[in-house]
């Protein structure tokens, strides 16, 4: 199926565009214009445009006000039911006081609509059976709006349930646990997400959808989910979302791509995101900001990217996941031309890496951390005894007790495992690092057992013998957290500090983001790669 849009061109003139994608997705920073962008495409072509504003209330009422479906329609599409005057889009918008700033306050006609719209469904059901001559003439049940509604919200919250009753909408845990509960209990995602749907499905054929920010309020495990349900059950819609999230934009990898460039107060300078070797999530987050970049290991909901964070305040962190896409993503992205606007660094855990192999990165501003890895962070003295202190404790005693734990408890019951992880990643390293001639076979030979003959795996285990067996004997904690790799270490000392486990680094980066922010930034910036400007 063939969609059709409109876009301004430089000058502000009417531009249509063809597309058979079912979305597309316009993308720019905060201040681009991209409210007003949605504004201008909605007045192009009023009749044919549905917007749903930024700013929402969703509230509504416990008993939902009953109408008929013209009329909640009226409300839903117009602002108003008043016959009195010609029907207009500009009422919705206050006549076009307020265009990018009204607060939707629709939310019960909204629901009403799809009240009314189950109505209509059944009575027409029954109209039909009542004809039909037979009961094998008879239709089948009409899959109404409700119906639509319920199965997407069972698709977004599988635990909780959704019910329609007398113009009520509650929810329930799907387990039969607790009592179904009405919509001031509910939470902001769930009428979001309610809103949202209601919309979608309240609309009627064949229009073109506008959601300006369609991620407000919504978490994101679940802010995907739902527009691919929305977009699978409104297939005679097009969908126009406006948003500044990279992931949701990089989600949608079918969709058209519009990139605010510029916006001068009247007019838009677009781009189409087109093809690019380079990852696509990756781009527009590069796209969307105008900071410098960080890439860092770990996921975007990490407890290490949202140390960076904070610790790189002036930077665009990007989660790469593991040390190899850190390396390859800085030095793509140092290499594309079209990024000159901003720096690019890497920034990866220590892990088992060799002098040699750190000065290597270097070369292309990859850094490593100043501890084997960043949840080794959560752990240095400076801030054991930093939250020792606030916490009304000892920190001579704190530090000792958590010092004995991981030197004496965990470092050297594990050692043996260590010093053989740390030789295998010095093997894998030089492995890497072997160039083969590719002249003829015989030279490829004699390149490889040349270059094997140079490791020497006897030579490799005793040095890094020396290494860790060095930090043990001396009880050099900082030494220990240069060399220790252990997952899951920082979430063990807790109950030193008379707290649960689980919950120690959620406290460190509370207190992080909060009144202790200078103190905490001061005790790991010692552990930081002081090449990457902060």
């Amino acid at each position: 199926m063939a969609f059709t849009y409109y876009l301004p061109d430089e000058t502000g003139n009417k531009v249509e565009h063809g597309t058979s994608s079912n979305s597309l997705v316009i993308i720019g920073a905060n201040g681009s214009g991209k409210s007003k962008l949605g504004a201008w495409i909605e007045q192009k072509d009023m009749e044919k445009v549905h917007r749903i504003g930024a700013q929402r209330n969703l509230n509504f009422q416990e008993n939902v006000p009953l109408k008929s479906y013209s009329q909640a329609e009226d409300f839903v599409f117009y602002g108003s039911d008043d016959k009195s005057s010609q029907k207009s889009k500009h009422q919705r918008w206050n006549w076009g006081k307020s265009y990018t700033t009204k607060l939707m306050d629709d939310f019960d006609n909204v629901l009403a609509a799809l009240i009314a719209l189950k109505n209509y469904d059944n009575e027409k059901y029954v109209k039909e059976c009542k004809a039909a001559l037979s009961r094998a003439e008879r239709p089948d049940p009409p899959f109404t709006a409700i119906d639509k509604l319920i199965q997407i919200w069972d698709e977004i919250f599988p635990q909780r349930k959704l019910e329609v009753d007398d113009a009520k909408f509650l929810a329930s845990m799907r387990d039969g646990t607790g009592t179904p509960y009405n919509s001031n209990q509910m939470s902001d995602g769930e009428r979001a997400v309610l809103y949202l749907a209601a919309q979608v499905l309240c609309v009627p054929q064949n229009k073109t959808l506008i959601i300006d920010e369609p991620e407000v309020h919504l978490h994101r495990s679940i802010m995907n989910r739902l527009w691919v349900a929305l977009e699978k059950y409104r297939p005679d819609c097009f969908f126009i979302y406006i948003t500044h999230d990279t992931q949701f934009a990089a989600a949608h990898g079918q969709s058209d791509k519009i990139w605010i460039k510029e916006y001068d107060g009247t007019n838009w300078k677009l781009e189409k995101i087109q093809d690019n070797e380079l990852p696509e999530e990756l781009l527009f987050d590069i796209l969307g900001s105008r900071k410098n970049v960080l890439f860092v290991e770990g996921e975007k909901s990490s407890y290490d990217t949202q140390l960076y964070t904070v610790l790189y305040p002036d930077y665009y962190v990007i989660a790469c996941g593991s040390c190899t896409q850190v390396i390859a993503r800085t030095k793509a992205f140092r290499n594309n031309p079209t990024l000159h606007h901003c720096e690019v660094y890497g920034l990866i855990d220590l892990d088992y890496r060799s002098d040699y192999e750190i000065e290597k990165y270097k070369e292309d501003h990859i850094y490593t951390l100043n501890v084997a890895e960043v949840e080794n962070l959560f752990l240095v003295e400076e801030l054991i005894r930093l939250l020792a202190t606030h916490l009304g404790q000892n920190p001579d005693e704190v530090f000792a007790n958590i010092k004995n734990y991981i030197v004496n408890s965990r470092f050297a019951n594990q050692i043996e495992k260590q010093i053989c992880q740390s030789v295998v990643a010095y093997l894998k390293y030089q492995l890497s690092s072997i160039e083969l001639s590719k002249k003829s076979d015989d030279e490829a030979k004699v390149s490889l057992n040349t270059a094997l003959q140079t490791i020497d795996y006897e030579k490799a285990k005793s040095e890094q013998e020396v290494r860790f067996r060095d930090s043990l004997n001396k009880a050099d904690y900082a030494s220990v957290l240069r060399v220790f790799n252990e997952k899951g270490l920082s979430n063990s000392i807790g109950h030193f500090f008379g707290l649960d486990n689980k919950v120690y680094c959620s406290m460190i980066l509370a207190l992080l983001n909060g009144k202790m922010h200078g103190e905490i930034v001061d005790a790991l910036v010692k552990y930081l790669p002081t090449e990457i400007p902060r």
